[in-house]
């Protein structure tokens, strides 16, 4: 073998790259020249807004809530008891409920015809109506001396209604109600998507095997949106963990701070009636340990799905 076929044969050999050159290969996504400096472009005023609305806010938080006596005087608070009470009450009853409703109603909305596809576009506008007027519109409604909900009893069956807000289990059932009725339509229009995903053949396939009605929701339809249900859920509990407006707006936290959730004694009480920030985030911030459970479980379910797919 010559020289040149020798040199010949070691020209087709691959260049190896080295190493710092193949980090800053993969740090840039393999993207060169313009595209990398584009994709700079867009992603630097993202980063921008995330650090200054989410980071430094939770930060922030963190730092304010750190003092260790904040949590001793949250604690040892006899309405911050009753708060944690009502926010339990709130979770069972107002992700259950709406969860429950959005899954019968989704199915409802399944069935052909032109009256389906209306009652659908008019069950949806409480949930694409704003949450303010809405939720002052209910309170006001729930007026006990002159509000449309005693006055149409009155009128409707000769009864005097109760005083809606005035009392803490009314008031706190009339933010529950609340709540469901405003963030139903939002859960069955996503539950009614998932539906629409199951293939017809495995319905076809079911009707064969004589699994009709409520046999082909039991062991077709509902072990098919299983997963999604409980996606739905934790996403659910994680909101409403943090829903403000229900309560503040219907209720107010009364009567006598009775009807509080930690997301609204944190804001309304400690804030802006006994003007105790600290005191107010410790209240809020008492909620993690329930949050970041329900986070972890949550991701770790995405990725398991995920990984299905």
């Amino acid at each position: 073998m010559d020289g040149a076929q020798v040199l010949g044969d070691t020209a087709t050999f691959p260049v190896l790259e080295s190493p710092v050159k193949r980090k800053r290969r993969a740090w840039r996504g393999n993207l060169q020249g313009s595209e990398f400096t584009w994709a700079v472009a867009f992603v630097v005023p993202y980063i921008g807004v995330f650090c200054a609305f989410v980071i430094y806010p939770a930060l922030y938080g963190l730092w304010m809530g750190s003092n260790p006596s904040l949590y001793t005087e949250v604690f040892s608070d006899p309405i911050y008891l009753n708060t944690v009470v009502n926010t339990m009450i709130f979770l069972a009853f107002g992700v259950n409920v709406k969860l429950f409703l959005a899954l019968m109603l989704s199915g409802f909305f399944m069935r052909p015809g032109w009256w389906t596809k209306a009652l659908l576009l008019v069950f949806v506008l409480p949930w694409a109506v704003p949450a303010l007027p809405t939720f002052i519109s209910i309170h006001w409604m729930l007026n006990g001396e002159w509000g449309l909900v005693n006055n149409a009893l009155y009128i409707l069956f000769g009864v005097d209604g109760p005083s809606w807000l005035n009392s803490r289990w009314l008031a706190l059932g009339s933010a529950v109600f609340s709540h469901v009725w405003k963030w139903t339509p939002f859960w069955t229009v996503i539950l009614l998507a998932g539906r629409m995903s199951i293939p017809q053949e495995i319905y076809d396939a079911a009707k064969v095997d004589g699994a009709t009605g409520l046999r082909r929701f039991t062991h077709v339809t509902f072990p098919l949106l299983a997963n999604l249900y409980l996606v739905l859920t934790l996403l659910a509990t994680i909101f409403l963990l943090g829903d403000f407006n229900s309560v503040y707006f219907v209720t107010g936290g009364g009567p006598a701070n009775s009807t509080h959730l930690l997301a609204t004694l944190g804001v309304v009480r400690d804030m802006l009636e006994l003007g105790k920030p600290q005191l107010g985030v410790a209240a809020v911030m008492s909620a993690l340990p329930l949050l970041i459970p329900l986070v972890i479980i949550l991701m770790r379910k995405l990725k398991a799905s995920e990984a299905q797919l």
